[in-house]
């Protein structure tokens, strides 16, 4: 339990009533909260500039600095000294604290008086010289201090931290000042998705933006949030995939698009779903699904390099080596690896395959075909499996409304999803440029909703003018950044890597 759970209300309230008394005496002073101290030096800066300087060249030098930060440890030594640690924005990757050292003779009696009433959590202003102790350690001796922020809630216990997981996600602010891996985990988000989009921009991509509300969910197979638009008086969906709109702009003429975009899903919530999240999805004409599994290989390792500083990266306790190239199987050929106990017959028996599905507490639908059952059998016994990266290709026409058959092998897909540690990372393929083709995938999308499927797609009349109108041969991709992100920093909670993950109320 976190220090903030386990304090009793009242205690904690005591604390809160103390430090609104030292507010309001505050405040009879002048402006409690300033706004006109600018900092114009950055601990982790002091630390890279300054660290390995002697004693006597700090000393020599007459270093004056000025810095701000949050007040995370306090240290008195008498009426006359004080120590204290400030923590600034700087951290992460190099040392984002500053020890202050404060004397009565520096800074004068009010300010010293002033320091003894200052609470840990409180943010500060620091003007001073930099020198170093004789712990050799650096520190600026403070030749004027004020109090820019009165914090009112007290920090959890140092030592502990922000221990339940709940508490962490539900008051990430908290979690931020008091956890650096919690820092480091969202600097390297910021430093991947920065590489993404550099890379995409390399490559000819335009970054593009498309509606978040909707009037048909399309672009993929999921449950929809339903709102309603008042000024049009409409029923409107939170979009699931930007796919269709994007698909759109290659057919006016942007020939290369993506997009980072916020996708909403109404359905389960785990370690690796959120109702919220991120996917980069783009699309190129004049590819197919091998140039798209080659690119998107190359997008992803690119991202690890950068945020991670190599492909090699260790995801609980276990390695997962992104710089090789990843390996293609087909749902048979997976199957055939990872449960090679079935045979080829049992693998092509429709009825087999249902009654092996009934073991593992799976339904398929009454109009599922040998592909769609074929693709249950492999979730339920290779999926979980594929540790390394791993395409799974060919998927069947049936579960790939939007993506282009074969034109070589009848009923499967130029389609293909990347896994790695058991998970999807990336769902692409060939894209469906028929427009006739596509009318009739849409009218068995419809079937399949009216027999009962949630998730099955809408008719969309405006994608099939468009189509219409000759979209070129394309190919598409969209990449889970959240599930990405988890790999890089070997996060094992999907909420791990999200600053605000959906929560029920508090009680």
């Amino acid at each position: 339990m976190s220090e903030i759970q386990t304090q009793q209300p009242q205690d904690e309230n005591k604390i809160i009533a103390e430090r609104r008394a030292k507010l309001a005496t505050i405040r009879t002073q002048g402006i409690a909260f300033p706004n006109d101290f600018r900092p114009q030096h950055k601990a982790a800066q002091l630390h890279e500039l300054y660290g390995s300087k002697t004693r006597e060249e700090l000393e020599e030098l007459a270093i004056t600095v000025v810095v701000a930060g949050r007040m995370m440890l306090k240290r008195e030594a008498g009426k006359k000294a004080a120590f204290a640690t400030l923590q600034d924005a700087s951290g992460v990757h190099a040392n984002g604290r500053i020890q202050v050292y404060v004397t009565l003779d520096k800074t004068g009696e009010a300010a010293m008086e002033a320091l003894h009433h200052y609470d840990l959590g409180d943010i500060l202003g620091i003007e001073g010289l930099l020198f170093k102790t004789k712990t050799d350690e650096l520190t600026v001796k403070a030749t004027s201090l004020r109090l820019i922020t009165k914090s009112l809630r007290p920090l959890p216990d140092k030592f502990h931290g922000l221990a339940d997981q709940e508490t962490k996600y539900r008051q990430r602010y908290v979690d931020l000042i008091m956890n650096e891996d919690t820092r480091r985990t969202f600097k390297a988000r910021t430093a991947a998705m920065s590489s993404i989009r550099r890379f995409m921009e390399e490559h000819e991509f335009m970054e593009v933006e498309t509606p978040m509300l909707h009037v048909i969910p399309g672009g993929a197979a999921a449950k929809p949030f339903i709102t309603h638009h008042n000024a049009l008086d409409m029923q409107m969906f939170l979009r699931i995939a930007p796919e269709l709109y994007l698909k759109r702009l290659v057919v006016g003429g942007f020939e290369r698009v993506f997009e980072v975009n916020r996708n909403f899903r109404n359905e389960g919530v785990s370690p690796r779903h959120n109702p919220e999240f991120t996917m980069m999805e783009f699309y190129a004409a004049y590819v197919d699904y091998q140039w798209l599994m080659d690119f998107t290989e190359a997008v992803i390792r690119r991202a690890a390099e950068d945020a991670h500083g190599t492909a090699c990266l260790t995801y609980q306790g276990r390695e997962l080596d992104l710089s090789k190239p990843f390996q293609r199987l087909t749902i048979v050929g997976a199957i055939n690896k990872y449960a090679s106990y079935y045979t080829h017959e049992q693998l092509h028996d429709v009825e087999f395959i249902k009654e092996e599905l009934k073991k593992f507490g799976v339904k398929p639908f009454a109009t599922a075909g040998l592909g769609a059952l074929q693709l249950a059998l492999f979730e339920e016994t290779a999926e979980a499996q594929l540790w390394e990266p791993t395409y799974i290709i060919d998927y069947p026409v049936e579960v790939s409304p939007l993506a282009r058959a074969s034109d070589t092998v009848p009923g499967i897909t130029e389609r293909f999803e990347l896994f790695m540690t058991g998970r999807e990372i990336a769902n692409g393929f060939s894209e469906l440029n028929d427009s006739e083709d596509q009318a009739a995938r849409f009218q068995a999308q419809v079937a399949a909703k009216d027999a009962g499927d949630e998730e099955a797609m809408y008719y969309d009349a405006d994608y099939i003018r468009a189509l219409e109108y000759g979209l070129p041969p394309t190919g598409g991709c969209g990449i889970g950044i959240d599930r990405l992100i988890m790999l890089i920093t070997d996060s094992p909670n999907i909420r791990d890597v999200i600053l605000f993950p959906h929560l029920r109320r508090e009680d």
